[in-house]
């Protein structure tokens, strides 16, 4: 089948909202991670109160990491993320670091390397987000980024900048 490998693949998804009930948003999408096809949660981080980057006067986020075990090829895998977006009131209007409902960011992909108009893997600002390297440091903390090093030695380069854990 297309779009399908023959053996499954550990990918990383980091997940932040700050529009319409964002704490909502991220467990709805969190929910709908595990109903992928050939996907399985394996786990996910806490959620994580983070300061918004670029248009700051807008609401903090809402951010988790989820790692998922999956038989989908990185595009398709991109394109289910997606798909969940816009079921969960996405709209893409070109603003970098805009509000949103919910973004899916495809952070990495096994070891995979790779560069298109569509997908740049690992994800290209993965070593410099606290809010993506705190909760997958929580979930995967000898995790080594292709390419960046490990986890735990990056969390070292980055302020938490605001971050803090959420107790639900």
């Amino acid at each position: 089948m297309e779009g399908f490998a023959d053996y499954p693949i550990q990918a990383y998804v980091g997940l932040g909202s700050n529009l319409r009930e964002p704490i909502r948003q991220v467990q709805r999408g969190l929910e709908a991670l595990a109903r992928l096809p050939g996907t399985r949660r394996l786990r996910h981080s806490a959620l994580y109160r983070s300061r918004p980057l670029g248009v700051v006067a807008q609401p903090d986020f809402i951010n988790a990491v989820a790692a998922l075990e999956t038989r989908l090829s990185p595009l398709a895998f991109l394109r289910c993320l997606q798909h969940i977006e816009r079921q969960q009131g996405r709209v893409r209007n070109g603003v970098l670091w805009g509000p949103r409902t919910l973004d899916l960011d495809l952070l990495l992909f096994g070891e995979i390397h790779m560069q298109s108009p569509d997908l740049t893997l690992p994800h290209p600002d993965l070593h410099r987000r606290s809010f993506v390297l705190y909760p997958l440091h929580e979930i995967a903390p000898q995790l080594v980024i292709p390419g960046r090093g490990a986890v735990f030695k990056l969390l070292t380069t980055v302020s938490r900048n605001g971050l803090e854990v959420l107790n639900l």
